[in-house]
Protein backbone atom coordinates (compact mmCIF):
# COMPACT_ATOMS: atom_id res chain seq x y z
CA UNK A 1 0.00 0.00 0.00
CA UNK A 2 3.31 2.32 0.65
CA UNK A 3 3.82 2.48 -3.35
CA UNK A 4 -0.41 3.79 -3.89
CA UNK A 5 0.35 6.55 -1.12
CA UNK A 6 3.70 7.63 -2.42
CA UNK A 7 2.08 8.41 -6.35
CA UNK A 8 -0.72 10.21 -4.17
CA UNK A 9 2.70 12.79 -3.55
CA UNK A 10 1.76 14.40 -0.14
CA UNK A 11 5.77 15.58 0.12
CA UNK A 12 4.69 18.31 -2.94
CA UNK A 13 2.62 19.98 -0.28
CA UNK A 14 4.60 23.37 -0.87
CA UNK A 15 3.13 23.71 -3.75
CA UNK A 16 -0.03 24.99 -2.35
CA UNK A 17 1.68 28.27 -0.77
CA UNK A 18 -0.23 29.84 -3.30
CA UNK A 19 -3.45 29.90 -1.56
CA UNK A 20 -1.69 32.08 1.04
CA UNK A 21 -1.89 35.61 -1.61
CA UNK A 22 -5.61 34.79 -1.94
CA UNK A 23 -5.89 34.75 2.32
CA UNK A 24 -3.35 38.17 2.41
CA UNK A 25 -5.62 39.68 0.03
CA UNK A 26 -8.66 38.93 0.39
CA UNK A 27 -8.32 40.26 4.22
CA UNK A 28 -6.60 43.33 2.92
CA UNK A 29 -9.62 44.15 0.15
CA UNK A 30 -12.75 42.98 1.83
CA UNK A 31 -11.52 43.12 5.22
CA UNK A 32 -12.86 41.14 8.30
CA UNK A 33 -12.67 37.70 8.92
CA UNK A 34 -14.72 34.43 9.99
CA UNK A 35 -15.07 33.85 13.35
CA UNK A 36 -14.04 30.84 13.01
CA UNK A 37 -10.76 31.70 10.77
CA UNK A 38 -8.70 28.18 11.93
CA UNK A 39 -11.50 25.62 11.09
CA UNK A 40 -12.15 27.34 7.74
CA UNK A 41 -8.10 27.69 7.06
CA UNK A 42 -8.20 23.80 7.75
CA UNK A 43 -10.96 22.61 6.00
CA UNK A 44 -9.28 24.78 2.60
CA UNK A 45 -5.96 23.05 3.21
CA UNK A 46 -7.14 19.84 3.60
CA UNK A 47 -9.42 20.19 0.12
CA UNK A 48 -6.66 21.59 -1.68
CA UNK A 49 -4.08 18.86 -0.47
CA UNK A 50 -6.99 16.07 -1.04
CA UNK A 51 -7.91 17.07 -4.38
CA UNK A 52 -4.67 17.35 -5.59
CA UNK A 53 -3.24 14.29 -4.34
CA UNK A 54 -6.22 12.52 -6.23
CA UNK A 55 -5.19 14.35 -9.30
CA UNK A 56 -1.07 13.38 -8.69
CA UNK A 57 -2.81 9.62 -8.46
CA UNK A 58 -4.82 9.20 -11.76
CA UNK A 59 -1.94 11.05 -13.61
CA UNK A 60 1.06 9.12 -12.05
CA UNK A 61 -1.05 5.71 -12.65
CA UNK A 62 -2.20 6.70 -16.46
CA UNK A 63 1.71 8.03 -17.19
CA UNK A 64 3.04 4.92 -16.48
CA UNK A 65 4.30 3.95 -19.59
CA UNK A 66 4.69 7.30 -21.00
CA UNK A 67 7.14 7.87 -17.73
CA UNK A 68 9.15 5.21 -18.27
CA UNK A 69 10.98 7.24 -20.67
CA UNK A 70 11.57 9.95 -18.66
CA UNK A 71 15.27 10.01 -16.65
CA UNK A 72 13.94 10.71 -13.60
CA UNK A 73 10.22 9.83 -13.93
CA UNK A 74 10.80 6.33 -15.01
CA UNK A 75 12.32 5.67 -11.48
CA UNK A 76 8.27 6.23 -10.27
CA UNK A 77 6.12 3.59 -8.23
CA UNK A 78 3.64 3.18 -11.27
CA UNK A 79 6.52 2.58 -13.54
CA UNK A 80 8.38 0.25 -11.13
CA UNK A 81 5.42 -1.54 -9.78
CA UNK A 82 2.59 -3.81 -10.96
CA UNK A 83 -0.22 -1.69 -9.64
CA UNK A 84 -4.22 -2.15 -9.92
CA UNK A 85 -6.49 -0.15 -12.05
CA UNK A 86 -9.13 -0.79 -9.19
CA UNK A 87 -7.26 0.28 -6.27
CA UNK A 88 -6.11 3.30 -7.82
CA UNK A 89 -9.75 4.14 -8.48
CA UNK A 90 -10.89 3.34 -5.22
CA UNK A 91 -7.75 6.03 -3.46
CA UNK A 92 -8.80 8.61 -6.06
CA UNK A 93 -12.43 8.14 -4.99
CA UNK A 94 -11.78 8.27 -1.42
CA UNK A 95 -9.23 11.97 -2.05
CA UNK A 96 -11.91 13.33 -3.93
CA UNK A 97 -14.98 12.52 -1.34
CA UNK A 98 -12.51 13.72 1.65
CA UNK A 99 -11.65 16.71 -0.10
CA UNK A 100 -14.98 18.05 -1.80
CA UNK A 101 -16.43 17.10 1.85
CA UNK A 102 -14.54 19.39 3.72
CA UNK A 103 -14.93 21.86 1.22
CA UNK A 104 -18.84 21.42 1.34
CA UNK A 105 -18.68 22.16 5.06
CA UNK A 106 -16.31 25.25 4.62
CA UNK A 107 -19.00 26.91 2.44
CA UNK A 108 -20.85 26.13 -0.82
CA UNK A 109 -18.04 28.92 -2.91
CA UNK A 110 -15.35 26.21 -1.15
CA UNK A 111 -17.01 23.38 -2.61
CA UNK A 112 -18.03 24.77 -6.01
CA UNK A 113 -14.14 25.62 -6.52
CA UNK A 114 -13.13 22.04 -5.10
CA UNK A 115 -15.16 20.32 -7.96
CA UNK A 116 -13.71 22.37 -10.76
CA UNK A 117 -10.22 21.11 -8.98
CA UNK A 118 -10.95 17.87 -9.19
CA UNK A 119 -13.29 18.26 -12.90
CA UNK A 120 -9.32 19.88 -13.96
CA UNK A 121 -7.67 16.27 -12.94
CA UNK A 122 -9.91 14.80 -15.21
CA UNK A 123 -9.61 16.72 -18.15
CA UNK A 124 -6.02 17.25 -18.10
CA UNK A 125 -5.12 13.39 -17.59
CA UNK A 126 -7.74 10.94 -18.75
CA UNK A 127 -8.39 9.93 -22.31
CA UNK A 128 -10.48 10.74 -24.68
CA UNK A 129 -9.75 14.66 -23.41
CA UNK A 130 -6.38 14.44 -22.12
CA UNK A 131 -5.15 17.54 -22.25
CA UNK A 132 -1.91 17.15 -21.45
CA UNK A 133 -1.02 15.51 -24.95
CA UNK A 134 -2.31 18.77 -26.70
CA UNK A 135 0.13 21.40 -27.36
CA UNK A 136 -0.74 24.65 -25.26
CA UNK A 137 -4.18 23.33 -23.68
CA UNK A 138 -1.36 20.82 -21.54
CA UNK A 139 -0.08 24.39 -20.23
CA UNK A 140 -3.51 26.34 -20.11
CA UNK A 141 -5.17 23.67 -18.66
CA UNK A 142 -2.70 22.36 -15.72
CA UNK A 143 -1.96 26.39 -14.96
CA UNK A 144 -5.43 26.94 -13.75
CA UNK A 145 -4.67 24.83 -10.51
CA UNK A 146 -2.75 28.35 -9.58
CA UNK A 147 -6.17 30.46 -9.96
CA UNK A 148 -7.51 27.76 -7.92
CA UNK A 149 -5.20 28.22 -4.93
CA UNK A 150 -5.75 31.49 -5.04
CA UNK A 151 -9.72 31.27 -4.72
CA UNK A 152 -9.51 28.61 -1.69
CA UNK A 153 -7.49 31.32 0.06
CA UNK A 154 -9.61 33.69 -0.57
CA UNK A 155 -12.87 31.32 0.42
CA UNK A 156 -11.15 30.73 3.71
CA UNK A 157 -11.13 34.22 4.66
CA UNK A 158 -14.33 35.36 2.77
CA UNK A 159 -16.51 32.77 1.54
CA UNK A 160 -19.24 35.15 0.30
CA UNK A 161 -17.18 36.67 -2.51
CA UNK A 162 -15.09 35.64 -5.66
CA UNK A 163 -12.00 36.79 -6.17
CA UNK A 164 -11.16 40.32 -9.15
CA UNK A 165 -11.19 38.47 -12.61
CA UNK A 166 -8.43 40.55 -13.07
CA UNK A 167 -6.45 38.77 -10.82
CA UNK A 168 -7.66 35.38 -11.89
CA UNK A 169 -6.88 35.68 -15.33
CA UNK A 170 -2.95 37.03 -13.80
CA UNK A 171 -2.83 34.16 -11.67
CA UNK A 172 -3.40 31.64 -14.73
CA UNK A 173 -1.14 33.31 -16.60
CA UNK A 174 1.10 33.47 -14.43
CA UNK A 175 1.06 29.83 -13.77
CA UNK A 176 0.86 29.36 -17.50
CA UNK A 177 4.25 30.34 -17.17
CA UNK A 178 5.78 28.58 -14.42
CA UNK A 179 4.67 25.36 -16.45
CA UNK A 180 5.58 26.63 -19.72
CA UNK A 181 9.18 27.23 -18.17
CA UNK A 182 9.28 23.66 -16.70
CA UNK A 183 8.27 22.57 -20.43
CA UNK A 184 10.99 24.91 -21.86
CA UNK A 185 13.28 22.92 -19.36
CA UNK A 186 12.57 19.79 -19.90
CA UNK A 187 12.98 20.24 -23.58
CA UNK A 188 15.82 21.70 -23.63
CA UNK A 189 17.83 19.00 -20.85
CA UNK A 190 15.89 15.94 -22.89
CA UNK A 191 16.12 16.37 -26.02
CA UNK A 192 19.84 17.34 -25.79
CA UNK A 193 20.98 14.43 -23.88
CA UNK A 194 18.23 11.39 -25.19
CA UNK A 195 17.58 13.15 -28.40
CA UNK A 196 13.68 14.45 -29.30
CA UNK A 197 12.54 10.94 -30.24
CA UNK A 198 12.79 10.23 -25.79
CA UNK A 199 11.06 13.16 -25.53
CA UNK A 200 8.10 12.90 -27.51
CA UNK A 201 7.28 9.10 -26.55
CA UNK A 202 7.72 11.06 -22.95
CA UNK A 203 4.86 13.65 -23.29
CA UNK A 204 3.16 13.71 -27.04
CA UNK A 205 2.47 17.91 -26.69
CA UNK A 206 6.45 17.92 -27.54
CA UNK A 207 5.65 16.94 -30.96
CA UNK A 208 4.14 20.33 -31.76
CA UNK A 209 6.95 22.06 -29.71
CA UNK A 210 10.52 23.38 -30.35
CA UNK A 211 12.94 25.34 -28.01
CA UNK A 212 11.92 28.67 -29.57
CA UNK A 213 7.91 28.43 -29.61
CA UNK A 214 8.91 26.62 -26.03
CA UNK A 215 10.34 30.56 -25.41
CA UNK A 216 7.91 32.65 -27.31
CA UNK A 217 5.46 30.72 -25.35
CA UNK A 218 7.32 31.55 -21.89
CA UNK A 219 7.52 35.46 -23.39
CA UNK A 220 3.88 35.71 -24.20
CA UNK A 221 2.27 34.21 -20.66
CA UNK A 222 4.46 36.71 -18.89
CA UNK A 223 3.27 39.66 -20.92
CA UNK A 224 -0.51 38.72 -20.31
CA UNK A 225 0.08 38.02 -16.73
CA UNK A 226 2.08 41.22 -15.73
CA UNK A 227 -0.36 43.21 -18.03
CA UNK A 228 -3.12 41.46 -16.20
CA UNK A 229 -1.62 42.20 -13.01
CA UNK A 230 -1.22 45.64 -13.98
CA UNK A 231 -4.57 46.21 -14.23
CA UNK A 232 -5.46 44.61 -10.61
CA UNK A 233 -2.90 46.73 -8.93
CA UNK A 234 -4.14 49.99 -10.58
CA UNK A 235 -7.85 48.95 -9.56
CA UNK A 236 -7.62 48.12 -6.43
CA UNK A 237 -5.07 49.78 -4.80
CA UNK A 238 -2.39 52.39 -6.71
CA UNK A 239 0.33 52.03 -4.02
CA UNK A 240 0.57 48.23 -4.99
CA UNK A 241 1.79 49.15 -9.09
CA UNK A 242 5.16 49.52 -7.02
CA UNK A 243 5.38 45.72 -6.25
CA UNK A 244 5.83 45.53 -10.38
CA UNK A 245 9.77 45.71 -10.65
CA UNK A 246 10.28 42.44 -8.21
CA UNK A 247 7.27 40.72 -10.28
CA UNK A 248 9.06 40.98 -13.44
CA UNK A 249 12.14 40.01 -11.19
CA UNK A 250 10.62 37.21 -10.38
CA UNK A 251 9.73 36.07 -13.67
CA UNK A 252 13.54 37.01 -14.73
CA UNK A 253 15.28 34.89 -12.15
CA UNK A 254 13.01 31.85 -13.09
CA UNK A 255 13.18 32.29 -16.61
CA UNK A 256 16.96 32.29 -16.58
CA UNK A 257 16.65 29.31 -13.58
CA UNK A 258 15.03 27.31 -16.31
CA UNK A 259 17.37 27.56 -18.83
CA UNK A 260 20.17 26.10 -16.55
CA UNK A 261 20.93 22.53 -16.20
CA UNK A 262 18.84 20.38 -14.03
CA UNK A 263 16.88 22.70 -13.34
CA UNK A 264 14.75 23.25 -9.93
CA UNK A 265 12.04 24.06 -12.46
CA UNK A 266 11.21 20.84 -13.39
CA UNK A 267 10.66 20.24 -9.77
CA UNK A 268 8.39 23.22 -8.66
CA UNK A 269 7.92 21.25 -5.37
CA UNK A 270 11.72 22.23 -4.70
CA UNK A 271 11.62 25.87 -5.07
CA UNK A 272 12.42 26.92 -1.89
CA UNK A 273 15.74 25.87 -1.96
CA UNK A 274 16.98 28.30 -5.06
CA UNK A 275 18.50 30.95 -2.52
CA UNK A 276 17.90 33.63 -5.25
CA UNK A 277 14.67 33.21 -6.08
CA UNK A 278 13.62 33.14 -2.15
CA UNK A 279 15.64 36.42 -1.66
CA UNK A 280 13.21 38.45 -4.35
CA UNK A 281 10.58 36.43 -2.75
CA UNK A 282 10.98 37.76 0.22
CA UNK A 283 11.57 41.45 -1.12
CA UNK A 284 8.24 41.22 -2.65
CA UNK A 285 6.54 40.25 0.26
CA UNK A 286 7.96 43.16 2.14
CA UNK A 287 6.89 45.96 -0.50
CA UNK A 288 3.25 44.06 -0.72
CA UNK A 289 3.24 44.76 3.34
CA UNK A 290 4.29 48.02 3.25
CA UNK A 291 2.74 49.61 0.22
CA UNK A 292 -0.48 47.71 1.67
CA UNK A 293 -0.39 50.15 5.01
CA UNK A 294 1.21 53.14 3.64
CA UNK A 295 -0.33 55.47 1.82
CA UNK A 296 1.20 57.25 -1.45
CA UNK A 297 -1.24 59.71 -2.53
CA UNK A 298 1.30 60.89 -5.23
CA UNK A 299 1.29 57.77 -7.53
CA UNK A 300 -2.47 59.04 -8.09
CA UNK A 301 -0.92 60.62 -10.97
CA UNK A 302 -0.71 57.13 -13.11
CA UNK A 303 -4.86 57.05 -12.67
CA UNK A 304 -5.69 60.24 -14.16
CA UNK A 305 -5.14 61.54 -17.80
CA UNK A 306 -2.36 63.44 -17.91
CA UNK A 307 -0.90 65.50 -21.60
CA UNK A 308 3.06 66.51 -22.36
CA UNK A 309 2.35 70.29 -23.21
CA UNK A 310 4.38 72.04 -25.38
CA UNK A 311 4.71 75.93 -25.83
Amino acid sequence: MADYFRIARLDHVTKHVFIIPGAVLCGMLRGGQPAQLPLSAALGLITAVAIASANYVINEFLDRESDQHHPVKSARAAVQREMSGAVVAVLWLALVTIGLGCARLQSPVMFYIGSIFALQGIVYNVPPLRTKDKAVFDVISESINNPLRLAIGWAIVDPSSLRPSSLIAAYWFGGAFLMGAKRLSEYREIASSYGVDVLTRYRASFRHYDEVSLTALCLGYALFCVALLGIFLIKYRIEYILLLPFIIALFVIYFSMSCAPGSTAQKPERLFMERELMIVLALTGAMFLLTSFVQMPWLNIFVGQHFILVH
